[in-house]
């Protein structure tokens, strides 16, 4: 038993520890939802998915911290979905995220 504890133990530090991702939405009425990931300990992203009929315009800001914040902005065709990512120079404790949308 005090093996198997010193193993978990030794483990421990290997595991991966996700930061919070607090997303901001603004997406005038469309029917758009979305998916944040934490792909790195630096770098953040946002699956948008347009499920209407009007193809869109969204703008994603991503802001960690006292960094300059990242703007993305894609274009989501109806019925589709796009990825944005930004990467930042240091590792991300909070990461924020404003989602703007419009019908195009």
């Amino acid at each position: 038993m005090k093996k198997f504890c010193c193993v978990l133990l030794a483990l421990l530090p290997l595991t991966a520890f996700a930061y919070p991702i607090d997303v901001q939405k603004n997406l005038n009425g469309m029917k758009i939802d979305y998916e944040t990931f934490d792909t790195d300990s630096d770098i953040g992203s946002i699956r948008v998915a347009n499920y209407g009929d009007v193809d869109a315009s969204c703008k994603a800001v991503f802001s960690n911290g006292p960094e300059a914040p990242r703007t993305r902005k894609i274009d989501v065709p109806a019925g589709k979905h796009k990825n944005a990512t930004a990467k930042f120079s240091r590792n991300i404790i909070k990461l924020r995220i404003e989602l703007t949308c419009t019908p195009k």
